[in-house]
């Protein structure tokens, strides 16, 4: 299993990824899954190189939000029927174990950078793609989105990558076992009302859509996004009483803010406030 990509470095408006696309925009990053001619799926190498990527985010100072999507019409087939489950046939239970930890990291790095991550989501978004859109904080799509969590058609268990943790948590616990159970298509319209996507926009605007939205939560209070970011993630595994509690601390470091006394200043001058994330 080849799992060599290029370091990412910092900051990441100068990194040049191998596997996929990366633009930094103002305080923006739009990451695009660039395999059009196979609907965008995910190999060893743009497995580790996007985790990678992830976890260097948590140390950009100057990316406050972040786009994920795909090119030409689709947001990605999930993992590359030839480059990755082919090989895994022939693996030992050690490799094995190996690969699905590494995927897992990446879950665990899209989840754990402070910036929110948008997903623009037009056509496939099956498998470990749709893992990726599950990870995200919110979920753009169209009516011709198609979300397919794949793995009992080849085989596997449901509970691929976090799917049976966070899934359940998105659209409900009966909706999610029907889609990890039989592996059906999820429509953009039936997406959007179960909750799964956010809003359902036009196929030519998904991705500005998605940008514009960015901008918004680039634009505003950031460090206190990250903070509501890792609540909402912390909270999961806590009581009321102690997430009560988590939130009061939160909560009293961003009064600690420039940006909450901005808010203020702002208020009692009838001007809209300009947050510089501090």
């Amino acid at each position: 299993m080849t799992t060599h990509a290029n370091n990412t470095t910092l900051p990441l408006a100068a990194f040049a990824p191998a596997h996929f696309e990366l633009s930094v925009t103002g305080k923006v990053a739009t990451v695009t899954l660039n395999r059009p001619e196979k609907k965008n799926p995910l190999t060893f190498a743009s497995y580790r190189e996007l985790t990678d990527f992830f976890f260097a985010a948590q140390k950009d100072e100057d990316v406050k939000a972040i786009v994920l999507t795909g090119a030409g019409g689709n947001f990605s087939s999930g993992g590359d029927v030839f480059e990755i489950i082919g090989p895994l046939v022939e693996m030992e239970t050690k490799d094995l174990l190996a690969f699905t930890r590494m995927t897992g990291d990446l879950v665990k790095a899209i989840r754990g950078c402070p910036q929110p991550v948008i997903a623009a989501i037009d056509g496939i978004c099956a498998g470990a793609g749709a893992i990726m859109a599950m990870a995200s904080d919110m979920r753009l799509g169209t009516a011709e989105t198609k979300v397919a969590f794949l793995f009992n058609r080849v085989g596997l268990a449901g509970c691929d990558m976090g799917a049976c943790a966070m899934l359940p948590r998105i659209i409900g616990q009966g909706r999610a076992a029907e889609l990890l159970y039989t592996g059906r298509v999820l429509r953009g319209e039936e997406a959007e009302r179960w909750g799964f996507l956010n809003r359902l926009v036009a196929k030519d605007a998904v991705l500005a859509e998605a940008q514009a939205l960015a901008v918004e939560l680039a634009d505003g209070p950031t460090f206190a996004n990250a903070m509501t970011k890792r609540m909402l993630e912390m909270e999961w595994a806590m009581s009321v009483e102690s997430a009560i509690e988590a939130e009061a601390v939160a909560q009293a470091l961003c009064m600690q803010t420039e940006d909450f006394a901005r808010a203020y200043h702002a208020f009692a001058a009838k001007q809209k406030p300009a947050f510089e994330g501090n």
